[in-house]
C-alpha cells in the first residue's frame, strides 16, 4: 500500500530546534508535502521554515496547538495524515520510517510513537496517550476541523483518542529514541511549570480523568489488535 503523506507540524518559537526536525521531514520520500504551521512566533521558526523549504502558513494570532493542527489539515492534501512536534530532538528520516511504515503497510489503521524520554509510567503502560507524533488517515479527521479548531489548546491529543476510539483503529505503537524538552528547560521554570499545569488543565477539561483512563484501556486493546 502506498498512500501520499502530507506532514504538518504546529510550531510557536521553536526556531533553535525546529531546523533537525525539517532537516528528517524534509528528506523523507515518502512525504508529498511538510507544513509547518506558525502559531504567531516572535522568533524566526517562520523564516528558518521557509528557508529549509517548507510550505509555511502563519497564524495571524497565536492561537494554541489545536487551532494550528487544524489549519494545517484544511490545507493539507495527502490520503494520510502525520503530525510532528516542532521541538523533538534526535528525529531522523529513519525514525519516521518506522512510525509510518504500519500505517503505510496496512498492518495498522494509526500510529502512535513513544519517544525514549516518556514518563516511566508509560514506558511501563508500552503507551504514550498523549504523544504528538501520530500518523492516521486525513478523512477521519477532515469532517472535524471546525470542531478541532476550536479545542482547548492542550485537548487534541485527547480529543483525537476519542476520534481512534470511536472508529476502532488497528494502534500501532512504536518506539522512538527521539526525544521532547520539558517545557522548563525551553522556556524557563516558571513558564515550564506553568505550561505543565495547563496541560493538565485543558486535558481535564477536554475529557477528564475518568475518561483519559479509558483512553488508555481501549488503546492498549486496540494497539494489541495490531500486534503492537
Amino acid at each position: 500500500m502506498t498512500a501520499p503523506v502530507s506532514c504538518i507540524i504546529p510550531a510557536w518559537n521553536e526556531a533553535a530546534r525546529i531546523g533537525a526536525v525539517l532537516d528528517a521531514a524534509l528528506a523523507h520520500p515518502a512525504l508529498a508535502e511538510v507544513i509547518v504551521v506558525d502559531d504567531a512566533s516572535t522568533d524566526a521558526t517562520a523564516a528558518i521554515a521557509a528557508a529549509q523549504g517548507a510550505r509555511v502558513l502563519r497564524q495571524p494570532q497565536n492561537g494554541g496547538k489545536s487551532a494550528a493542527v487544524a489549519r494545517g489539515l484544511a490545507a493539507a492534501r495527502g490520503d494520510l495524515v502525520l503530525l510532528l512536534d516542532a521541538d523533538l530532538v534526535g528525529l531522523t528520516a529513519a525514525d519516521l520510517t518506522r512510525l509510518l511504515d504500519p500505517v503505510l503497510t496496512g498492518r495498522a489503521d494509526a500510529a502512535l510513537s513513544l519517544r525514549a524520554n516518556a514518563p516511566r509510567a508509560w514506558q511501563a503502560l508500552g503507551l504514550d496517550y498523549i504523544s504528538g507524533e501520530r500518523v492516521m488517515p486525513r478523512a477521519l479527521l477532515a469532517p472535524h476541523l471546525a470542531q478541532m479548531a476550536a479545542l482547548r489548546r492542550f485537548g487534541l491529543e485527547v480529543w483525537l483518542n476519542d476520534l481512534w476510539i470511536a472508529a476502532d483503529l488497528r494502534l500501532a505503537v512504536v518506539r522512538l529514541p527521539v526525544q521532547s524538552p520539558a517545557k522548563a528547560a525551553k522556556h524557563g521554570l516558571a513558564a515550564g511549570l506553568a505550561g505543565d499545569f495547563g496541560m493538565l488543565r485543558d486535558i481535564g477539561r477536554t475529557v477528564g480523568l475518568r475518561r483519559a483512563v479509558a483512553q488508555m484501556r481501549a488503546m492498549r486493546r486496540m494497539a494489541a489488535r495490531a500486534g503492537a
